[in-house]
């Protein structure tokens, strides 16, 4: 849509554009520029790629940009790579890259949730092997504690806890002294904690601050 969109206003710089030459693509954290390539040529001829990496300690935050020479090789990246790294257009450079992999990682996050996987978290019952996790490890409850050592933006963490059904309040607190972020999440069920813990727990939200996810006591007999 985008290259029609563009051959239709009749010029030929536009199609050439950036937005339609770099695609952005999710990858292990161990791959190096040189692996990004490789995976990538047979699309097309590569002008660049590069890696995000954390500015801080420098590692890769397994997200990564291939720029084409021509918006059809970058299309038919976006169709024929692997699944798994969730390839799409990347957004121009005037728009701030935090933002677009926050977005980025969001819509991901949904689709998972959305997946062949979320169904059973609406069900009466649970797969065994979760059952037989999860009350082997902890005791269950309707009730999570959220800690990141980043403080939490009390929008964005109900937005993300929210992609679970049922949840009741996300309530968001901050340690003055350490600047690190805590929540309590609760939902109307222990199907959908259950779930969002699954989920949720060493997520990057974020990229590169992982969540920790645990159960917290909601007065309820976990036995149930």
């Amino acid at each position: 849509v985008f290259i029609a969109q563009s051959r239709a206003s009749g010029s030929h710089r536009d199609v050439e554009d950036e937005e339609l030459t770099r695609i952005f693509v999710m990858i292990p954290k161990t791959y190096t520029e040189e692996d990004l390539r490789e995976k990538f040529k047979m699309y097309g001829d590569i002008e660049y790629c590069s890696i995000i990496k954390n500015k801080t300690t420098g590692e890769s935050k397994g997200l990564g940009y291939v720029r084409y020479l021509k918006p059809s090789q970058a299309a038919r990246a976006i169709e024929e790579c692997d699944r798994s790294y969730r390839a799409i257009l990347a957004e121009p450079k005037n728009k701030s890259s935090e933002s677009f992999e926050h977005d980025y990682y969001s819509n991901n996050m949904r689709q998972d949730l959305r997946g062949n996987t979320l169904p059973f978290c609406m069900q009466p019952e649970f797969c065994s092997f979760e059952k037989t996790e999860t009350r082997i490890q902890e005791p269950v409850s309707k009730r999570l504690s959220v800690v990141s050592r980043l403080p939490f933006i009390q929008e964005q963490l109900f937005a993300l806890f929210d992609l679970v059904p049922g949840l009741e309040y996300c309530d968001v607190q901050r340690d003055p002294h350490t600047n690190s972020g805590y929540a309590v999440i609760q939902y109307s069920t222990a199907a959908s904690a259950i779930y969002a813990k699954y989920k949720l727990h060493g997520f990057e939200y974020p990229p590169g601050n992982r969540l920790t996810v645990i159960f917290l006591e909601d007065g309820n007999d976990s036995s149930e």
